[in-house]
């Protein structure tokens, strides 16, 4: 049975680079001043941050319209017999679970159509593309490949070291109040995501201290709750930045050097989904399980 792997745009494959894969890519919707653009369709990373300079303007990111997901998947399976859908977490976007409904209740994609919630974005989202690619190349069934997705949907971390608290307290993250006494106090707080919300995980003063308590906290994973998967070589650690790569390349450096044993696979800008929030000038790591 042929079966194709579509995921959305927070991953961070480009539409070219999904082409060369033979997998589909959905774009997120990017509103700007009001008005709605599509990354990877014409809006592209650097016009994001550019417009980022703008003090004035309104930037946020949507996601895919569950009627558009839908009449791609009505297209696809004129070609092919099953899909597994791999969109950003539902902790982060609510279409996540719109669409996995649709796809588990309507007649014409159930059974056909597999759509997870992978509690997963950005590079540890990209990473369940290419354990589905794998395991697609072995043989699996599509149900195969959605039954080990799910079941290991949660064995993943991300630290997000920011900053600016500019952008926190434009989205309503930070109180005005908050945002002033922490930018006066330099403030860079480590963010993390354990599969769902963006949450306050630490407050540094320097991105020195905030790199460290970020490699902690990773150690803290890969030797703590992950350390059977860690031990049987089944871990992967990554770099994600937000218009920084000068700075991602000398982190993933850092990295590579206190986790030796586990692969470094990828060093990506952050999605605009999570950039939007945080601005640009932010560093994270992070670690997930491979097939």
């Amino acid at each position: 049975m042929k079966t194709i792997i579509v995921t959305d745009s927070n991953c961070g494959i480009t539409v070219d680079r999904a082409k060369e894969l033979g997998i589909e890519i959905q774009p997120t919707p990017v509103l700007l001043n009001g008005n709605q653009y599509f990354e990877e369709e014409g809006f592209t990373q650097e016009q994001f941050y550019e417009s980022l300079n703008d003090d004035n303007a309104t930037v946020a990111t949507s996601q895919p319209n569950p009627y558009d997901v839908a009449e791609r998947f009505r297209r696809l399976l004129k070609t092919y017999d099953n899909i597994i859908y791999l969109p950003l977490s539902s902790g982060l976007s609510q279409t996540a679970l719109t669409i996995k409904n649709m796809a588990e209740t309507e007649p014409e994609f159930k059974g056909k159509v597999f759509a997870l919630d992978n509690h997963r974005v950005s590079v540890t989202q990209k990473q369940t593309v290419f354990d589905a690619l794998k395991m697609l190349d072995e043989g699996k069934s599509a149900k195969e490949i959605y039954d080990w997705l799910n079941d290991t949907s949660k064995i993943s971390s991300i630290y997000i070291a920011v900053n600016t608290l500019k952008f926190l307290k434009k989205s309503g993250r930070l109180t005005p109040a908050v945002a002033a006494i922490g930018t006066l106090l330099r403030i860079k707080p480590v963010l993390q995501i354990q599969g769902e919300v963006l949450d306050q995980y630490a407050k540094e003063r320097t991105l020195a201290g905030a790199k460290k308590t970020m490699i902690k906290a990773l150690k803290s994973d890969l030797e703590g709750r992950f350390k059977s998967y860690r031990d049987n070589g089944k871990m992967v650690i990554a770099v994600a930045h937000t218009n920084c790569l000068d700075e991602a390349k000398v982190f993933a450096e850092e990295l590579k050097a206190a986790f030796p044993d586990c692969e470094l696979r990828y060093i990506d800008p952050l999605s605009l989904s999570v950039a939007c929030h945080i601005g640009p000038g932010a560093l994270a790591c992070a670690c997930a399980i491979k097939y």
